[in-house]
């Protein structure tokens, strides 16, 4: 802690951080958080122009690819060790018990698996050199839920859970794990939503860079959980304490959004609104 009893950094100069899904939105902006504090950053993106685009801005090192197998291609690109890995990269997919398998699949495989063999391969060297950090960005959808997308509802609440087990297992060892969940954030994904997305969460919509800023916050402070709207948080602990209340809350919404007659999928359900 600081002096003035704020918390404090940890020093990140020179340490090694890979951020996936970083050509643009939030990884971008946790990209430039982290190259501002001196950390050396690898910018993953399936978009090598976007990834190129962000690295050379920041003077960080582009590694274009799938995010889900970039962990030795970017400990070679870091001399051999990343300190910080932020499991970004998500994909949004609407609908429900309809949509179709491949739906799910991708859903599954970017939103949960790819941050499952970013820790495999990561947390032996972790627990060899006495720590690392993983910070996985998750939504208020893995907290609470939401409506239109089951497929980014349940993966969502799947990642946040693989980091809450992460940081059970091994945070006595050094692995401290951090679970990004913001709710609306101005990026090309709430855009694409239409008036789904301006009428669920453009409202409170807030910028990727108050994003990394949280997180950054949430390193200073040692907090697993990362809550850019505070009002999460209040959400959180009324779906846990009255959970039929909260229920018949987020039907109230789900309702509105079909009254609205627009973003809606064949079967009546909203579409993804991000």
């Amino acid at each position: 802690m600081a002096e003035d009893g704020t918390a404090t950094v940890p020093d990140l100069r020179d340490s090694g951080v890979v951020i996936t899904g970083a050509g643009d939105g939030i990884g971008a902006a946790l990209a430039r958080r982290f190259a501002a504090v001196g950390a050396r950053v690898v910018v993953n993106d399936l978009d090598a122009t976007k990834a190129a685009a962000v690295a050379h801005e920041i003077g960080g090192i582009s590694l274009p690819g799938d995010a889900s197998t970039i962990v030795p291609a970017a400990r070679d690109a870091l001399d051999g060790r990343v300190d910080t890995f932020c499991a970004n990269a998500g994909v949004g997919t609407e609908g429900g018990p309809e949509a179709p398998d491949e739906a799910w699949d991708t859903a599954w495989e970017l939103n949960v698996k790819a941050h499952v063999r970013a820790a495999r391969e990561l947390v032996p060297d972790w627990l060899a050199h006495g720590g690392g950090r993983f910070v996985a960005t998750a939504s208020a959808a893995g907290l609470l839920t939401m409506v239109g997308s089951a497929p980014y509802s349940v993966t969502k609440h799947a990642a946040v859970a693989f980091a809450e087990w992460l940081s059970v297992t091994y945070r006595h060892r050094g692995v401290r794990v951090h679970a990004v969940c913001p709710q609306g954030v101005r990026t090309d994904m709430l855009r694409a939503a239409g008036h789904t997305g301006e009428l669920v969460l453009a409202p409170t919509a807030i910028e990727p860079a108050a994003v990394a800023d949280a997180v950054l916050d949430a390193i200073a402070a040692d907090r697993f959980l990362v809550l850019p709207h505070p009002e999460t948080a209040e959400q959180y602990a009324a779906r846990a304490a009255e959970p039929d209340r909260w229920l018949t809350g987020m039907n109230r919404l789900q309702r509105k959004v079909e009254r609205s007659g627009v973003g809606s999928t064949p079967d009546g359900s909203p579409g993804v609104p991000r």
